[in-house]
């Protein structure tokens, strides 16, 4: 029980604090008074929709307040990761609205390493017991696997990344019950997940920059959507290269690679 309440401690503390920085906003012209903010919409968006309308808000509100929407996204951020929260996909197109398409991706792959390994400290603390006795078929499956590559562990890692035989955010709680080093942990993430954040990131900068159907039609957003299209394609490529060489996978992983659905 001691490993579950200093789970819940961690995590209400730092609940509390993402509270704070989200009702406590400065006030500023573009959105008035922090009840006004509160009552738009700085909560962590669930669709489409949402998405959009806090992006408005929150690029209006930069204007005036720059560093604090860079505090409260790298936040909100960091929070999703940390605790293994899913949906840090709208957070991915977000960054591209809010701060451009590449520094937006920038911002996101540092990030997105930071929280994952912040997930893997605190599994290492307080879940590894929690992780083995609810999830005791994948953890064993995963262990497997991780010591028939633990050779070429690193590119393993990458692969997991690129085509997860499981979600990342249960690769980022088991990485420590399966001995993966922390510094092989943290790159895998920040190398393997640059196309998946790519292509949010540039999702994000397209939807926040088209004011028309028109708009979609010009040579910069046919580059960009170009580029996606291109990186897309790259992961595919790379693995196919060298998972047959290299890699211990069997034909039922691999299937189950290409239809897991990532998300982070």
């Amino acid at each position: 029980m001691r490993p579950l309440l200093g789970l819940l401690l961690v995590f209400a503390g730092c609940t509390f604090a993402l509270y704070l920085l989200s009702t406590r906003l400065p006030r500023g012209s573009t959105l008035g008074t922090a009840k006004e903010a509160r009552d738009r919409s700085l909560w962590f968006p669930s669709d489409l929709a949402e998405l959009r309308e806090l992006s408005e808000v929150l690029r209006e509100y930069r204007k005036e307040h720059q560093a604090y929407v860079f505090l409260l996204f790298c936040s909100a951020y960091l929070y999703k990761q940390g605790f293994a929260i899913p949906g840090s996909s709208f957070l991915n197109v977000l960054a591209g609205a809010l701060f451009g398409p590449w520094l937006g991706l920038l911002l996101c792959c540092v990030l997105t390493s930071v929280g994952a390994t912040c997930c893997y400290l605190l599994s290492s603390v307080f879940g590894k017991q929690l992780v083995v006795s609810y999830f005791p078929d994948r953890v064993a499956l995963l262990q497997r696997k991780v010591e028939e590559n633990r050779n070429s562990l690193f590119f393993f890692l990458l692969f997991l990344r690129l085509f997860p035989m499981t979600p990342n955010w249960f690769l980022n709680l088991s990485a420590p019950i399966l001995n993966i080093p922390i510094v092989q942990f943290f790159f895998s993430v920040l190398i393997g997940l640059i196309p998946y954040n790519f292509i949010c990131v540039q999702t994000g900068s397209i939807l926040s920059t088209l004011t028309s159907l028109d708009a979609l039609f010009s040579g910069e957003t046919a580059f960009k959507l170009l580029a996606i299209a291109l990186v897309a394609l790259v992961p595919g490529t790379l693995i196919k290269n060298f998972s047959q060489k290299d890699l211990h996978l069997n034909e039922t992983s691999n299937a189950h690679h290409l239809n897991s659905r990532k998300d982070t």
